[in-house]
């Protein structure tokens, strides 16, 4: 148990206590007051017995029936008010019959307190105080001519200090309310911030979920991409060698093609045992960018017979592996678009590395294409465009393509220039 929950658990066993005393509290004053006033001939003093338990039995039912019986009538103000001057009445007739009930008088500070409201409390301290003061002076009896003005001061003292004490009382007891509205908004509170968190205990699940299905999803873009850009590139490669191959006239030629065919091959095994488990390209383990490119410019020149020409302009410098894969897969992939679809008869390769960012421009002087013309799915699924703008945009970069027919295709691709060991 918390400490907000132990301090509402001792207000609410402490008022538990107050109410039960005060409820019962009348009735053994009435009695203690009832027994000394039988008691009192043994001094020699006579009382008026008949009218005594009379005051005493009406006494008892008017508390019985308002204070005790009925209980939904306390948060009535007026109706309680009647009860609290009945009860003073009552009181005074005894305590001008025997000073002995100034003991029952007691209960009128208590009842002043739980039933009269605002200036009505101090009232109803003033009435007792001059209720009580009767038997603090020894009674009516008691009062003669010259000793009169005893019961005035007595009177006046009392109320002084009573209304000091009752003060008291009030701030006390508006002090623990708001001390218990205090716990009770303090248990609200806590209320809500135990919702809270465990709407977001939920919430991180369900985060935790999203984020292992995005992870799943991305994992399964990027082997998608990687092999697109191994497999699928190198299959096609050695299809068109055999191809080319099968075709040929002179011996020569065939067995150039199929060296050519089992050169991809081997690539093409040694690129996918790098993507499964997630190594970057065998071109760039011991290679800078610009070395790599050329060397990959170099090879698909020889292959495809068509003049591949590299540049690269600023400061080369190493990039994020990140980003050098992503530049490398878009030149092979832009490459590899060429030799299939193009017809060209040569091709500009150039890296430029600026301040902030590195580019990559590939430009045929092919048979183009209409880029924003609706294209159907390939026999390579459709993934090379498409495939490129994923690594692209993943690294906040942007790819734009410019082609037209019979003039030719540009494809550039933009980068944020990350250094080697950035975060990206």
């Amino acid at each position: 148990m918390n400490v907000e929950a132990e301090l509402r658990e001792e207000f609410d066993r402490w008022e538990r206590k107050e109410s039960a005393v005060l409820k019962v509290l009348p009735y053994p004053l009435l009695a203690v007051s009832v027994v000394f006033t039988l008691l009192q001939p043994l001094w020699d003093a006579p009382v008026h017995f008949p009218a005594v338990l009379g005051f005493s039995t009406v006494l008892t039912a008017w508390v019985a029936w308002f204070h005790t019986a009925h209980p939904e009538w306390h948060d009535h103000d007026r109706l309680m008010g009647l009860y609290y001057a009945g009860l003073m009445a009552i009181t005074a007739c005894l305590v001008l019959l025997t000073p002995w009930f100034g003991f029952f008088a007691f209960i009128g500070y208590v009842h002043a307190f739980q039933y009269l409201k605002g200036r009505w409390r101090y009232v109803g301290v003033a009435v007792t105080s001059a209720v009580s003061a009767i038997s603090y002076v020894g009674g009516a009896d008691s009062m003669t001519a010259e000793q009169w003005w005893q019961w005035p001061a007595v009177s006046a003292v009392t109320t002084v200090i009573a209304t000091a004490a009752f003060y008291a009382d009030v701030m006390s007891d508006r002090r623990n309310h708001r001390q218990k509205r205090a716990l009770i908004e303090l248990h609200r509170a806590n209320t809500e911030l135990e919702t809270a968190l465990a709407e977001n205990a939920a919430l991180h699940v369900r985060l935790l979920v999203q984020a292992r299905e995005a992870g799943v999803l991305d994992e399964r873009q990027r082997m998608a991409r990687e092999i697109h850009d191994t497999l699928a590139q190198g299959l096609a490669g050695i299809l068109t060698q055999l191809q080319a191959a099968e075709q040929a006239d002179e011996p020569a030629v065939s067995r150039r093609h199929v060296t050519n065919a089992m050169t991809l091959a081997r690539e093409s095994l040694t690129e996918a045992r790098r993507t499964v488990h997630a190594v970057g390209p065998s071109a760039l383990a011991s290679a800078r960018l610009p070395d790599a490119l050329g060397d990959v410019a170099r090879r698909w020149s020889e292959v495809n017979r068509v003049e591949a020409v590299l540049t690269t302009t600023g400061d080369a410098r190493p990039m994020h592996t990140d980003v050098e894969v992503a530049l490398l897969r878009t030149a092979q992939e832009a490459l590899a678009n060429v030799a299939k679809h193009a017809r060209a008869g040569r091709v500009a390769v150039t890296l430029s590395y600026m301040e902030d960012l590195v580019t990559l421009d590939v430009l045929d002087d092919g048979v183009g294409f209409r880029p924003d013309a609706q294209r159907s799915g390939s026999a390579d699924g459709g993934f090379g465009l498409a495939g490129m703008r994923q690594r692209v945009h993943r690294l906040a970069g942007r790819l734009d393509v410019e082609s037209e027919p019979g003039g030719g295709t540009a494809i550039t691709v933009t980068l944020p220039a990350i250094p080697a060991g950035g975060g990206v």
